[in-house]
């Protein structure tokens, strides 16, 4: 088994909240973890709601069916029978002792504000992504936090454009990492989809025309870091913009999509407000456009894309387990200066990072950057270009160029 960097915080989440929640989209890994960390220090039954003995039993008679039950215990896909939430809160008020409950979800209960709302101080969430770079090579990545600090790298591995390539098409599934051939990484992702979209989002809400949720799927996946623009994606879809944002809402709650908040601040300038797309894989991208690595060397444009959708994800992965705990964001003017991804720290500082998929970089790759330097003043701790050249360069004050394996080198 390949270790989660996020078993520590869920230890740690464990020892003092009586209920804790990983949750994440299908086929991340939570069960594997979960039942890995009930036969290491985390003693307790394992139960999945996939099971449907387990499922009508939760449903018929929540209560009971948790009377019934000796503590602490393990639900996975908690998110089936949604009936357990309260029932899961009177037993805790009655008997309120940490690690009592783990739960696991394939839908955001973040966005199910009638589950949430059930929990509320008494529930930590975690959330597990596809696997991250780091965890791969057996490592803690921890760039998030090591971006913020004073040391520079003076040495970062080289990742060569056939491997980043290779990674990129991988994507992080498990499933998908543990699959050599292309064909069989394809197939994989297909039949990932149709359940997913047949189970999950089925279950989540009854909608009309569920086919369109695939064809929605790939349009993002072709718009994959660009500015989201509803009027235009309702258009080439031919829905209203009411049934889009439905699906996109869908789309969030089972974690497939990941939008890319807008940074702003009191700037006195006028900003773009709109989030990013982005899709949680670029392994499922990859499969969505049918690209192979043929393709991605031949269009810069769309390897840029997915590598940017790339180091994103890698960053929000990373956050799940900081010990700095930053937020995620873009940041665009209305005259078009960008910076393609801002870590803003809880203290109000804030990294600027722009991602080119080119080996080398110049003064012009660092406008969006000096701007934003300009703009924070002693809020900005620095602005780094990761590209897939081999040197850290000092571009200035407090601007760089990293290698992209800064993001996984512990």
């Amino acid at each position: 088994m390949i270790l989660r960097n996020v078993a520590e915080r869920l230890r740690a989440a464990l020892a003092d909240s009586p209920v804790v929640l990983l949750n994440g989209a299908r086929q991340t890994g939570k069960s594997t973890l979960v039942q890995w960390l009930a036969q290491s220090d985390y003693p307790a039954r394992y139960l999945t709601l996939d099971d449907a003995t387990v499922l009508a039993a939760a449903r018929d008679d929540p209560a009971g069916f948790l009377a019934g039950l000796e503590k602490p215990i393990i639900l996975d896909e908690v998110q089936r029978a949604p009936e357990l939430f309260l029932a899961i809160k009177a037993d805790v008020d009655r008997h309120r002792k940490p690690g009592r409950y783990l739960l696991t979800g394939s839908a955001n209960v973040l966005l199910l504000p009638q589950l949430s709302e059930s929990l509320v101080g008494r529930m930590e969430l975690l959330t597990l992504w596809p696997f991250s770079q780091g965890e791969l090579a057996s490592s803690q990545d921890r760039f998030v936090d090591a971006v913020f600090a004073a040391r520079t790298p003076s040495e970062i591995t080289h990742l060569g454009r056939a491997e980043l390539i290779r990674r990129l098409l991988v994507g992080g599934y498990p499933e998908a990492v543990a699959r050599s051939s292309p064909t069989r990484r394809g197939a994989w992702f297909g039949s990932y989809l149709t359940t997913l979209i047949q189970r999950d989002i089925r279950d989540l809400a009854h909608i009309e025309r569920l086919s369109a949720i695939p064809r929605l799927l790939s349009l993002l996946a072709s718009r994959a870091t660009a500015l989201l623009n509803y009027s235009e994606l309702a258009r080439s879809l031919g829905l209203p913009q009411s049934t889009l944002k439905r699906y996109m809402a869908l789309l969030e709650a089972t974690f497939l999509s990941q939008p890319l908040p807008a940074w702003s601040a009191n700037l006195g300038k006028r900003l773009v407000k709109s989030p990013k797309v982005m899709l949680n894989d670029t392994g499922l991208i990859a499969h969505l456009l049918g690209v192979s690595a043929a393709r991605l060397e031949s269009e810069p444009q769309l390897l840029g894309a997915l590598l940017e959708n790339f180091v994103a994800m890698e960053l929000v992965k990373q956050i799940t387990w900081s010990r700095m705990q930053p937020k995620l964001y873009h940041f665009r003017t209305q005259a078009g200066r960008e910076v393609d991804l801002i870590l803003e720290a809880p203290s109000g500082e804030l990294v600027g990072l722009e991602v080119k998929a080119a080996a080398t970089v110049g003064a012009a790759d660092f406008k969006g950057l000096r701007l934003l330097r300009e703009l924070l003043g002693g809020r900005f701790v620095r602005g780094v270009v990761l590209y897939t050249g081999r040197e850290v360069v000092p571009f200035g004050e407090g601007l760089y160029a990293w290698p992209l394996g800064a993001l996984w080198q512990s």
